[in-house]
């Protein structure tokens, strides 16, 4: 079904204010409904396709990324013919047997079970890749952390991940292949880094949780074991409020209430 820019979408983007601060209610309940929502999506691709005006505006949201000196180091690599995605398929299953390998017993057995790309039943793949040298050699903001530039491209991939979710679209990030073997599949010259090779589709449903998590792969660790004070491995002490307040959002979680 065609997504078109309706009257009122338009009129609420021109009404858009960048004095909001906080957000109304509603608006910031979408954001963190879109960021509680948001899953690594792998088996529930639909084939319907992408109307181009939503892949626009996940593209839009993408590039609207922050980026280390205003680089804007990525670029999109739509990825729609079934044959390059069969190439792209294959690689992602050799090094599939490869990474099996590295794991022995039921964990073995257990990723064995799991469905770890949607390559094929995806209507469109997309890599974002990184050029680093698209504004020189230097750059403000990388002259001492030289991997700034990969994180902001990192960045642009939560954007649109998020945008999709609000989109009711689905995204599977795949990282499961040789990047050397992948950047020859897709043309992509040698000084470009491929940074994320994502599926993108509507979707049958999310699941209430990871799936990773569901299948008991690994918990979610507690946020507030992870929060140090002023020094590494520093705790807040048990009873400051900040510690409180994750503990009880933690709680609320664990009974299907988010913090929105």
């Amino acid at each position: 079904m065609a997504v078109f820019l309706t009257d009122k979408v338009i009129a609420l983007s021109q009404a858009l204010s960048y004095d909001d601060h906080p957000f109304a209610a509603e608006a910031r309940a979408a954001v963190y409904q879109a960021i509680f929502s948001r899953r690594d999506v792998r088996g529930q691709f639909q084939p319907d396709p992408i109307d181009d005006t939503v892949l626009a505006r996940l593209l839009m949201a993408a590039h609207h990324a922050p980026s280390v000196g205003f680089m804007q180091p990525w670029n999109f690599l739509l990825v729609r013919s079934g044959d390059v995605r069969r190439r792209v398929h294959d690689l992602f299953a050799e090094a599939n047997d490869e990474a099996r390998a590295q794991f022995s017993g039921e964990r073995r057995e257990l990723y064995s079970r799991f469905k770890l790309e949607g390559i094929l039943e995806a209507p469109l793949n997309l890599c974002i890749t990184c050029d680093r040298e698209r504004t020189g050699p230097v750059v403000l903001g990388r002259t001492h952390i030289k991997t700034m530039d990969l994180y902001s491209c990192v960045c642009a991939v939560q954007n649109l991940w998020l945008a999709a979710r609000a989109e009711g679209l689905g995204v599977g990030w795949v990282s499961i292949f040789d990047p050397a073997r992948l950047q020859t599949a897709l043309g992509i010259p040698e000084r470009i880094v491929p940074i994320a090779y994502l599926c993108i589709g509507r979707v049958s449903h999310f699941h209430d949780r990871p799936e990773l998590e569901k299948a008991g792969w690994l918990p979610r660790l507690p946020v507030d074991e992870l929060v140090y004070l002023d020094q590494w491995g520093q705790p807040a002490a048990d009873d400051d409020p900040l510690i409180a307040a994750l503990r009880a959002m933690r709680q609320d979680a664990a009974a299907g209430l988010w913090p929105v």
